[in-house]
């Protein structure tokens, strides 16, 4: 289980998380939230990227202060495109990144065809990131990502840059993932995680406004089609001044 209590994260004046306590078992949940919501700080703060200024994050009931290493072996981070050494190749990005989750080397070359051929990537392995395209990127991020098999994945916009086919088949993937994990996405493709979210987490201006399951949610905001209207219900303003 993963509990944040009273998180709180300011940037000058600025309030990006106020006060946002939940708690999250296994399965996927669906982070939602325009620019300025407090998505990407709330997903540092749970990565140990950010520090907050008030509040605990807590797994198992245990503060992640106090893992320490432990909590990093647990943990698997997708962010959007970042981190990409362009000259290095597929798999040496990925033997780089297996070798800091510390996978014994005798497990490292199965555990690189494994989550390469999860993300559809075996065939480019051997070539500069560079030639790489922005989907096939952002399927590398995944890939890194659930090496070691972490039971806590923080994804932001994995579905990125692909192309309709590739997002509905990472996706799925990402529903098979979730047992035994618990699974965070940040997006703004609502489509995405509506099919496959336990529950939808919504950030409005720093403030948890909403923690329940895409069913809950449309009879929350009355006549709704699906999570899609309860999006734009909830952002209007947002929306008409984007």
């Amino acid at each position: 289980m993963l509990e944040l209590k009273n998180i709180t994260k300011k940037y000058g004046e600025k309030v990006a998380l106020s006060d946002v306590s939940m708690r999250l078992t296994e399965g996927v949940y669906g982070l939602l939230g325009p620019n300025g919501a407090g998505k990407s700080t709330l997903m540092n703060v749970i990565t140990e990227n950010l520090k907050p200024d008030g509040g605990e994050v807590f797994w198992d009931g245990r503060n992640i202060n106090k893992w320490k290493k432990e909590y990093r072996s647990i943990l698997g981070y997708a962010p959007q495109q970042q981190g990409l050494y362009d000259t290095f190749t597929g798999k040496r990005f990925l033997n780089y990144m297996g070798t800091l989750k510390e996978i014994p080397k005798k497990e490292m070359r199965n555990e690189i065809e494994r989550v390469a051929g999860y993300v559809n990537l075996m065939q480019v392995l051997d070539k500069p990131i560079r030639t790489y395209s922005g989907g096939m990127k952002q399927r590398l991020l995944i890939a890194q990502s659930i090496m070691g098999n972490p039971k806590l994945l923080i994804m932001d916009e994995p579905t990125a840059g692909l192309d309709p086919k590739e997002r509905i088949r990472i996706r799925e993937k990402i529903k098979e993932l979730s047992e035994g994990k618990i699974i965070v996405i940040a997006t703004h493709v609502v489509s995405d995680i509506e099919s496959i979210a336990k529950e939808i987490v919504i950030l409005k201006k720093g403030d948890l406004i909403a923690k329940a399951p895409v069913s809950e949610l449309c009879k929350r905001y009355g006549d709704v089609n699906g999570l899609e209207d309860v999006y734009m219900h909830i952002f209007q303003d947002e929306v008409e001044n984007d």
